[in-house]
């Protein structure tokens, strides 16, 4: 039994849409940002930093949606979010994972909380700066799906794959949205037609993702 505390559209939709992949028994607990129950001593305890989400597994909180992500999915092989520990397979998932998480989610971060750099808002260098970084990727990822695709692995749906679409979500409303790039707006179709994409997208009651091409 898992129990996680989470924010709707925010970096808990990956765990909780993991949690739906693998089947596993688990409790959802709002934290309200409205409220900014984040920020209540109780939940500090679990989470000192006062963001979601946060896992608990055997009576201990867990953090770092990446980490979760890859917690979850290596105690659960047979949900197949992995491939078998000890493959090269394997290592090159562990490696997008940290890629996404440290390249792509951390730069969000800076995008979407200017107070982080400093600021109440970004000077408009700084906001082109982690424009330009974010497009970079995406448009690196969208070159290795072209050759390699339609998954981060090839042929093999993983877990990566799931943290990668709740990042392009994310940038919906920017700019350059990610399903401007073709095989990048591929695997979104794929993730969003899967039962833990509905089902999670029904329980949170997210906002349709309208830069979804489907044609």
């Amino acid at each position: 039994m898992y129990t996680l505390y989470y924010c709707p559209s925010t970096a808990s939709m990956v765990v909780h849409q993991a949690l739906l992949e693998i089947g596993a028994e688990h409790e959802l607990k709002l934290v309200d940002f409205e409220s900014k129950q984040q920020k209540d001593p109780a939940y500090l305890a679990l989470n000192p930093k006062g963001v979601v989400p946060t896992l608990i597994v055997d009576g201990q909180p867990y953090v770092e949606s990446a980490a979760l992500l890859m917690l979850l999915a290596e105690r659960h092989p047979e949900a197949g979010l992995t491939p078998p520990l000890g493959s090269v397979e394997h290592d090159r998932w562990r490696q997008w994972i940290v890629y996404l998480s440290n390249d792509l989610q951390s730069t969000y971060r800076f995008w979407f909380y200017p107070q982080d750099l400093g600021s109440e808002e970004h000077p408009e260098p700084v906001r082109r700066a982690l424009q330009h970084k974010i497009e970079h990727i995406f448009a690196q990822i969208d070159a290795h799906l072209s050759q390699n695709g339609p998954y981060l692995l090839g042929e093999q749906f993983s877990a990566a794959d799931l943290l990668l679409c709740m990042l392009m979500r994310w940038s919906r409303n920017m700019p350059k949205p990610a399903t401007e790039w073709p095989a990048l707006n591929h695997l979104v179709k794929l993730i969003t037609s899967r039962p833990s994409w509905k089902k999670m997208h029904a329980i949170e009651e997210l906002s349709t993702w309208p830069e979804v091409k489907m044609a």
